[in-house]
């Protein structure tokens, strides 16, 4: 018994955040390039058995329920707002509600009126689309630690790395906050329904969850992350000025990329040279910052495997969504349908949950080791 666990020890490790990351960023790409729910409940579907296959023990491991109840909960708000605000006109009367005036500032809004299956469908598409992309940043932060995460922020971004780690920890932290209190109020005893039971446990889950997060953003403080070492006028002038000049070529690349009456000139290369700029930016702001890396995470071949999952699928739904626009936007009075090309984006979605190494703290193994 000895002898095979061995090798499966050896390999268990956590996954790069930042590839998870890749790979969560690729699957909401191609869920915001369609309105189909064949392939967005793919896409919903791939994420799930990703997040169940290579989930770790850890608190933010427990998170992905919550995301999926946020996904849902968008979707039936979407569904009601299309019923609450009018739909189209036009189609299969399902309820015919009586419609409320409005004064005449408010012309174009429409309140209650007849409910068509069509604007149904549409509420439920539009749901769907926000409700994987939802899904997919809730699997990202249930397989990444965000605290591994931010040590693989570049130095010059540390300040913004906090805010961002504060943030993200903070709903992981209300799933273990929430399983905590529970058990806590279940041997207690008291109120157990109305809102009474609803304010004894929203309140110290909150207050839980913000200390939780405002103590590891004062440890990271004390621990010296961010410090920044010294610095000549002269080095501060050249770093605020190539960031400045990084800002002005992006905003300008930008600009004329999406106008397509400016030079194109003015497109791609402003975009690249600002791009190149922003990169020398950093790299001279993170000279004044003094940070040391313990064990620093490795790039091996299951991360580049599961980067390259994530732009993968992001460009065939970019591809799908450009070349076969029945498929990725289907009309609400025809039956959506599925491609293989469009098949292949949620099946190749699903190839992390078996090419990458089981975590260290994987509730499997824990189980298996007690």
């Amino acid at each position: 018994m000895t002898g095979p666990a061995l090798p499966v020890r050896a390999l268990a490790r956590d996954l790069h955040p930042l590839a998870w990351w890749s790979w969560a960023i690729g699957l909401a790409t191609a869920a915001s390039l369609t309105t189909n729910p064949l392939l967005l409940l793919l896409i919903m579907g791939s994420a799930t058995v990703v997040v169940m296959a290579r989930r770790s023990g850890h608190p933010f491991g427990r998170s992905f329920r919550l995301y999926a109840m946020l996904a849902a909960l968008t979707v039936v708000l979407r569904v009601v707002f299309r019923i609450v605000f009018g739909g189209q006109e036009v189609g299969h009367v399902l309820l015919d509600l009586p419609e409320v005036p409005l004064p005449d500032w408010a012309a174009g809004v429409r309140l209650l009126g007849p409910v068509t299956s069509e604007a149904l469908l549409a509420g439920l598409y539009d749901g769907l689309r926000l409700a994987t992309i939802i899904l997919c940043v809730g699997a990202a932060n249930s397989l990444a630690n965000p605290k591994r995460l931010l040590a693989s922020v570049p130095p010059a971004l540390y300040e913004i790395g906090t805010a961002l780690v504060v943030a993200v920890t903070i709903f992981p932290q209300l799933a273990d906050s929430a399983r905590r209190v529970r058990a806590a109020q279940a041997l207690r005893g008291g109120t157990t329904t109305g809102v009474g039971r609803l304010r004894r446990f929203l309140v110290p889950v909150l207050e839980d969850a913000l200390e939780r997060s405002l103590a590891l953003a004062a440890g990271m403080d004390t621990r010296g992350y961010g410090r920044s070492g010294g610095a000549t006028t002269r080095e501060r002038w050249v770093t605020g000025s190539l960031l400045l000049l990084a800002l002005t070529g992006i905003c300008v690349g930008t600009y004329a990329w999406l106008d397509p009456t400016a030079p194109r000139v003015l497109a791609l290369p402003m975009l690249g040279v600002g791009v190149a700029v922003a990169v020398l930016g950093l790299v001279s702001a993170g000279r004044r910052v003094q940070r040391t890396r313990y064990r620093p995470d490795p790039w091996r071949a299951s991360e580049f495997f599961t980067v390259a999952v994530g732009l993968g699928v992001a460009v065939l739904g970019w591809y799908v969504g450009h070349t076969q626009v029945v498929v990725a936007y289907p009309g609400v009075d025809v039956a959506p349908y599925l491609s293989p090309l469009a098949l292949a984006v949620g099946v190749l979605g699903t190839l992390p949950a078996v090419a990458t190494p089981v975590p260290a703290t994987a509730p499997v193994r824990q189980e298996a080791t007690a």
